[in-house]
């Protein structure tokens, strides 16, 4: 097969882009958010948001409104150049310091409004099984708030990703 047969190779940039578009809706943010997110961290210098428009054909609107999002989640902070009047944008490099902010934001903006219903739900009624549910989610309320106090590198330690490692290392041996 020459070169000139062979189906052209997809642009991982475009398609990460596309994926973390994708999913963005389901962690509760916009398209843009996640195509933005998306840039920024692959960015080998951080982008300002007209860098961004221009990579991701997004209006200045969307881009501005996708940042403030970003921004207030923890994803995503404000880097100053000097002698520069733009702002730049970085994000944690480590996929483990996305992890953890993802489960932040989450945490602030679903988890603990749902445990003040319940609560006051819990406290109005006298239902054993609305009283399990809050205590059920008392936990994981508390589980999740314990699991984003790690920095990036424990919370991949405690995720098990040490020994995911030694498994693949064992596996490599065991065919040799």
């Amino acid at each position: 097969m020459t070169d000139a047969t062979l189906p052209p190779r997809p642009d991982p940039q475009a398609d990460l882009t596309s994926l973390f578009a994708d999913i963005a809706p389901r962690f509760g943010f916009s398209r843009a958010a996640g195509a933005c997110l998306a840039a920024i961290w692959r960015a080998a210098q951080a982008p300002a948001a007209e860098d961004l428009c221009a990579t991701l054909g997004l209006s200045r609107s969307n881009v501005s409104v996708a940042l403030k999002e970003l921004r207030q989640a923890g994803l995503v902070q404000v880097a100053r150049a000097p002698g520069l009047r733009r702002d730049f944008y970085v994000a944690d490099a480590n996929p483990w310091g996305l992890l953890r902010a993802l489960i932040a934001e989450r945490q602030r903006r679903d988890i603990a409004p749902l445990l003040d219903r319940l609560a006051a739900l819990d406290d109005a009624g006298d239902d054993p099984r609305l009283a399990a549910l809050a205590e059920m989610a008392l936990v994981a309320a508390d589980w999740a708030e314990r699991f984003t106090r790690h920095d990036a590198a424990d919370l991949a330690r405690v995720m098990g990703v040490d020994r995911a490692e030694k498994k693949k290392k064992k596996k490599h041996r065991d065919r040799d």
